[in-house]
């Protein structure tokens, strides 16, 4: 099956909001969490190698201290990545999918440590893997995680699945006239300072050369026709 794939190893990012699709009160859509890891399930099935970095926006952001040390307010939302994490791993055991949670800060009761070769070998037997608590220091967000892992772990693709479908010249809320772009380089979003991803993991994915798709998670399917190569979503190259 696996010759229905383009992608043999990705890494999937995930936002905190996606997570609390939906939902008015408190801080998880469970009914979608477990639409998402049954769409993930799926790419498992089809021979591909699936890795997740989740963010927290959904619980806490460390720009959300205004008030607080910024260290300490990352700090915060490194944790609060570690909860997602563990609500994730809760849906896919739930549906029967081998997965473990590394941590990049230590908390050995509920997650392993982050650990490069283990990671690897996790994803080589089969299993999914998220990373919570971003690298583990403040003043980085997870879109550089993202790419961090993903330029680690020697993934074919980083996959940002976010509640817009795509890159576009400007903000289609704001501006009718604003077009879908099928494809853009990592400089063209540093040069315009485009706020598609954070800028230190525009730069790390160029000078790193790391393949990155922005897509819609409307649609939780659209992790599986992204892994099967159909066009949606933008192409962030490393020219």
């Amino acid at each position: 099956m696996e010759q229905s794939i383009r992608y043999k190893r990705v890494l999937i990012k995930l936002s905190g909001e996606a997570l609390a699709t939906g939902v008015k009160d408190g801080i998880l859509n469970y009914d979608f969490v477990r639409q998402i890891c049954l769409a993930i399930k799926e790419c498992s099935e089809l021979g591909v190698e699936v890795a997740l970095v989740v963010g927290a926006g959904n619980i806490w952001r460390g720009r959300q201290g205004t008030d607080m040390d910024r260290t300490r307010a990352d700090h915060m939302g490194m944790l609060a990545t570690a909860i997602n994490a563990i609500a994730l791993q809760d849906a896919f055991l739930q549906l029967g999918v081998d997965c473990r949670v590394m941590t990049a800060i230590a908390m050995h009761e509920v997650a392993e440590p982050y650990i490069r070769n283990k990671a690897v070998s996790h994803l080589e037997r089969g299993r999914t893997v998220i990373f919570g608590c971003g690298i583990g220091s403040p003043f980085f967000s997870t879109d550089t995680t993202a790419v961090l892992r993903a330029a680690e772990i020697n993934a074919d693709v980083v996959m940002m699945a976010k509640n817009i479908d795509g890159v576009y010249t400007a903000d289609p809320k704001l501006d009718p006239t604003a077009k879908k772009l099928d494809e853009i380089s990592y400089m063209d979003i540093l040069s315009h300072d485009m706020k598609v991803i954070d800028g230190t993991a525009a730069s790390f994915g160029k000078d790193n050369h790391i393949p990155l798709l922005i897509f819609g998670l409307d649609d939780p399917h659209n992790i599986v026709r992204a892994v099967k190569g159909e066009r949606i979503g933008t192409i962030v190259t490393g020219a």
